[in-house]
């Protein structure tokens, strides 16, 4: 199948202008002023008008419980697993799964059964091993064979740490983990990262600023996320970036609200506050939680209630980035494009280049929403509707 995409206003993510884009197959083949190519009806071509349209690379939403989440309120409070379509209308084409909270009813087996499926349906998809707890329960019985050997692996987590739900780690297992997950990536050639969740605790990041200060294991391993969940977390965070670190916000679809009832801090005056102090433009990303619960604890840490994540919101903040605080599109998208796919070392994607893998976003204009979405070179979403379903969806 060839693809091509007419007078449309490229964002790389940096914006270089109208452009006409050959897809062949699954790969950009070709980003020029004026593409003509004519096959004789050889094989079918498609065009697509871009005219009053922006071109982005496909979103990589880099921490979501593809399997669900969940569970804190007992049984009936495990989310439902993620669907193909609940991506492509996201304007998501890449994924790393994640186990959370319940690392028991729902184990690494399924995670990654859930990512092959994923995969086979139409996008691109990646997983942590282990889940909130330490020691991690992996695949193969160690962090270094699971990260070495099996294709999706390209790190652990989350972690977590500073928060009532995790297992308390001590010190020493949170490095030990880390530096078997370093030396996997090294060995292996993937990021080897270590995705840490950060609760609301007092402790905050002290763990990474301990690993930074004892030891000889880089800032660059780890992605704190959850980094925005009150104003106080968030100020360990900017101090943890300005040593280098990476921070991963987490996106909402309702801002405001979690805002105003929860004292999160939006991703769009995080990212400006991150721009105000001068913080490396490859250092931030979003990700939407999806399929995770959304547990609401009172004072006394017992839950209340629950809402789910998904993965809708990425766009909900990178909109609020550029119509309420002005922040450049081309600064905002680095979030959920080229930052992820550096810092994951996902080879192909993130960015539109010649030979990187044909995921893109259509948006409108002015408004900024999804009008079409391809992934692995296949259209996925057209006129604002998902075209390609998962095998179980009606």
């Amino acid at each position: 199948m060839i693809t091509i995409i007419r007078n449309i206003n490229v964002y790389k993510p940096e914006p270089i202008g109208i452009k006409d884009i050959l897809l062949m197959g699954d790969k950009i083949a070709a980003i020029e002023d004026k593409i003509d190519i004519n096959l004789n009806g050889l094989v079918e071509v498609k065009e697509v008008d871009g005219t009053g349209k922006i071109l982005v690379p496909g979103f990589i939403d880099c921490h979501v419980h593809i399997l669900g989440g969940g569970g804190e309120g007992s049984f009936s409070t495990r989310t439902p697993e993620a669907t193909l379509s609940s991506f492509t209308t996201a304007g998501v084409t890449t994924v790393v799964g994640t186990l959370g909270t319940d690392g028991v009813a729902r184990d690494m087996n399924a995670l990654l059964a859930k990512a092959r499926g994923l995969e086979e349906e139409g996008i691109t998809t990646y997983v942590y091993t282990g889940s909130y707890r330490l020691p991690l329960n992996t695949l193969t019985g160690e962090i270094m064979k699971d990260i070495m050997f099996i294709d999706k692996v390209i790190g652990i987590g989350e972690v977590a740490i500073s928060d009532h739900r995790s297992s308390q780690p001590t010190f020493e297992e949170f490095i030990r983990a880390a530096a078997d997950a370093r030396v996997a990536g090294m060995l292996s050639g993937k990021a080897g990262i270590v995705n840490v969740h950060v609760g609301d605790g007092p402790r905050k990041l002290e763990f990474l600023f301990r690993t930074i200060e004892e030891t000889e294991i880089p800032i660059t391993q780890f992605l704190p996320t959850h980094i925005n969940r009150n104003s106080e977390l968030f100020e360990d965070a900017i101090k943890y970036a300005k040593m280098g670190g990476y921070i991963d916000f987490t996106a909402s679809e309702d801002p405001e609200l979690w805002e105003e009832q929860d004292g999160e801090v939006s991703f769009s005056k995080g990212l400006k506050r991150i721009l105000e102090e001068g913080i490396h433009l490859d250092n931030f990303t979003l990700s939407s939680d999806g399929q995770g619960s959304l547990p609401i604890f009172n004072e006394k840490k017992e839950f209340v209630g629950i809402g789910v994540g998904k993965s809708t919101s990425l766009l909900v903040g990178i909109k609020d980035c550029v119509f309420k605080e002005n922040i450049p599109l081309e600064i905002a998208i680095r979030a959920v494009t080229c930052n992820p796919a550096k810092i994951l070392k996902l080879n192909g994607k993130g960015r539109i280049e010649r030979y990187f893998d044909a995921d893109l976003c259509i948006l409108d204009e002015k408004s900024l929403d999804i009008d079409m979405v391809i992934a692995k070179g296949k259209i996925m979403v057209e006129n604002r509707k998902a075209v390609v379903f998962g095998t179980f969806e009606e």
